[in-house]
């Protein structure tokens, strides 16, 4: 058994180290309401724009994006991953590079090959550790980032399809449900898959000014941005929710370690006192 000295050092580092994670839970939370407006405020653009998209694909234009139409064979495939910058967030990269992961693995046995682009530090160490390719990255966002800081980074990706150096893109990200429930999520951006809209009984064509290519193309460039900057403000969001439950258990892990050793210590402390007053009734006796 330790002795008590030992063992009142490491309640003592327990207690400090209590107090720190104390402190991050209540940060992450004030951290996450924020991020949670931030969300919920970005939303309804996205899926406004989405709505629109889909009535798109279902007009009778004279002018198909190539976005909305497949390259033919598919050879190579695009994924953005969306991950945190820091960790210390639970299990929430990790269950995001496992679906990614299997993702590629799927894709790679079809005889496709994947090509990353990731945003987050943790993403772009990650998938450098697993020897994959990763043609952009971007990092250091901050927890309010901005629409133009992804720019450059989607625009490496779009290139590439539009060079049909990839013939399909994804995006993958945790999606936030709920404070308690992150949802792992990839979706694919081009070619868009058109989904029926709600309500929509038939189909009519649009007027365009100045012309069908140039606004289609200036439309669909904007959603696709818009998917991402949802997926990285949804990505905070569970960022925050996730960093928040983890610092919450390990304070409370850190209160039931400190009673443990507080019981040990007290039993350590008995055992010395007991063994103290035989000794004194011994050397009594033996007088």
């Amino acid at each position: 058994m330790a002795s008590g000295k030992e063992i009142r050092t490491q309640i003592s580092s327990i207690k400090n180290t209590q107090k720190i994670t104390s402190a991050m839970e209540m940060v992450a939370a004030s951290k996450m309401k924020k991020a949670q407006d931030r969300m919920l405020a970005s939303r309804p653009y996205s899926e406004k724009i989405s709505r629109v998209i889909g009535h798109l694909a279902f007009a009778h234009s004279e002018y198909e994006h190539p976005y909305m139409k497949k390259m033919g064979d598919i050879k190579r495939v695009g994924i953005i991953v969306i991950s945190s910058d820091r960790g210390l967030c639970g299990g929430l990269n990790t269950n995001l590079f496992k679906s990614v992961l299997s993702k590629v693995v799927e894709q790679q046995d079809k005889g496709l090959v994947v090509d990353l682009c990731t945003i987050g530090k943790k993403a772009t160490a990650f998938f450098k550790n697993s020897g994959m390719e990763i043609k952009a990255t971007t990092a250091n966002l901050g927890d309010a980032p901005h629409f133009d800081d992804l720019l450059g980074t989607i625009k490496v990706m779009l290139d590439s399809y539009d060079k049909g150096e990839i013939q399909q893109l994804l995006v993958a990200y945790n999606k936030f449900e709920n404070t308690m429930t992150q949802v792992p999520t990839v979706t694919q951006l081009i070619p868009m898959v058109p989904t029926e809209a709600d309500g929509m009984d038939h189909h009519w064509d649009y007027i365009y000014e100045p012309d069908a290519e140039e606004a289609l193309n200036a439309l669909m460039v904007r959603y696709i941005e818009a998917l991402v900057y949802q997926g990285l403000v949804e990505n905070i969001a569970c960022e925050q929710s996730s960093r928040m439950i983890a610092m919450k258990s390990a304070t409370d892990n850190a209160g039931d370690m400190v009673k443990e050793l507080e019981l040990v210590y007290n039993k350590a402390r008995q055992a010395a006192i007991t063994q103290e007053i035989s000794e004194i009734v011994s050397g009594a006796a033996a007088v």
